[in-house]
């Protein structure tokens, strides 16, 4: 096995600029709800009904900023679309979703309820 190397992560390393922020575990979600065109917060709501509001809120924040989901506010309406760059993750979601369902079983297995560590 090979030695890792002292600068294997460049001074300015792009892993904070990561596609998903792994501590948000609802921005795919996000991401594959807007997959058919723009939609409005509520509209989100309903498949996201598992999250708050506020935790959606975050989730949308957090896309907008990383530029992979536009907000658009006519009037009163407001809506939310993915970016091209969002739309370009779209491809890399199918392949981890395949992965997830491929090992489902596995991750079940694997998982443990009472790890304290949350990880």
């Amino acid at each position: 096995m090979s030695e890792l190397a002292v600068d294997m992560f460049d001074e300015i390393c792009p892993s904070p600029m990561q596609p998903l922020r792994m501590k948000d575990k609802w921005a795919p979600m996000v991401l594959r709800c807007l997959e058919g065109g723009p939609r409005r917060f509520s509209e989100l709501r309903v498949p996201l009904h598992r999250t708050s509001a506020k935790e959606l809120t975050r989730s949308l924040r957090n896309l907008q900023h990383d530029g992979f989901v536009c907000r658009t506010e006519a009037g009163r309406t407001v809506t939310y679309e993915l970016t091209g760059l969002g739309r370009s993750l779209l491809g890399l979601l199918d392949t981890v979703y395949a992965w997830s369902d491929e090992h489902g079983d596995d991750l079940l297995d694997a998982y443990d309820p009472d790890d304290a560590t949350g990880g």
